[in-house]
């Protein structure tokens, strides 16, 4: 789940439903949620109590083996994004896009309503990210706090990576700067960011996902597809600095064949993973 997490488009959700720990991790992640709910509002003898009944022995290996995978990958794809930007944004073209026809599966009603939901959100994003001025450098505390607060909630949707959010903000390369170069003073406000987000919108994604799960996946979908302006081609590469995600700027004539098949090959293994996610879960 860690490796799902650290790459765009691929969802640590859609991991834990194939590994069957799908809705241990989300009961395990309620009553967490509820104890910070308790000591926030000071009532420390039911905080602890709560704290007895989370799920440690599921949270604890999960997550050490998520921060591991995170802490090895950071630098390979760091290094990715500076010497090969059109080729890493072709790769995570494909990834997105197998996951936009993972959600789309997920849909309980697939209709005219949803279209258009996932249209008029997908336009707004688009056009949104054309007002960036490029990938965010050196991004201050709060910033920080609030890419964690925010990527972490992707983290337990099965359909939408917490990567994909950095990067359609403009903070993929930024945050994986900071957990390779072990800065840990950033990581320690990602990290509390994450930990206070994931405390406040894990029940509430819970029942909004519980009451109008349709309305939520078609606007996390049309996320997923606006973010598309951001990847390979328009951008000539996520790691570019040439104004990326303002013009839609076409790469070379030469630079194509790579990124094109990096991303169809992406595409097939996120597909891939999903099928094997629905054979081990009716197994």
């Amino acid at each position: 789940m860690g490796v799902a997490n650290t790459i765009p488009g691929v969802s640590g959700g859609t991991l834990a439903l194939m590994f069957g720990i799908y809705e241990e991790l989300i009961e395990a992640l309620r009553d967490g949620a509820k104890a910070v709910g308790f000591f926030v509002r000071g009532k420390i003898s039911d905080g602890t109590k709560r704290l007895k009944s989370v799920n440690w022995k599921l949270l604890v290996p999960l997550g050490v083996g998520a921060v591991a995978a995170v802490v090895i990958l950071a630098g390979p794809l760091e290094s990715g994004l500076e010497n090969h930007p059109e080729e890493m944004a072709g790769l995570f073209l494909g990834l997105v896009l197998g996951s936009i026809i993972i959600s789309w599966r997920l849909l309980p009603q697939q209709n005219i309503s949803t279209v258009a939901t996932i249209t008029g959100t997908g336009l707004i994003v688009f056009f949104c990210l054309g007002w960036q001025s490029g990938p965010i450098s050196d991004p201050s505390p709060l910033v920080l706090f609030l890419a964690g607060a925010i990527t972490i909630c992707a983290m337990i949707l099965p359909g939408l990576s917490g990567s994909f959010l950095l990067l359609m903000f403009g903070l993929y390369e930024s945050v994986l700067e900071v957990i390779d170069d072990r800065i840990w003073g950033d990581a320690a406000v990602f990290a509390v960011g994450a930990v206070i987000g994931l405390a406040l919108f894990a029940t509430l994604l819970d029942r909004l996902l519980n009451r109008h799960r349709n309305i939520v996946l078609a606007v996390l979908i049309g996320l997923m597809v606006g973010s598309l302006r951001v990847l390979w081609p328009w951008p000539n590469g996520v790691g570019s600095e040439t104004e990326p995600g303002v013009g839609l700027d076409w790469p070379a004539s030469g630079e194509f064949l790579t990124p094109t098949l990096l991303a169809v090959g992406a595409f097939v293994v996120v597909l891939a993973f999903d099928a094997l996610a629905k054979r081990t879960t009716h197994s």
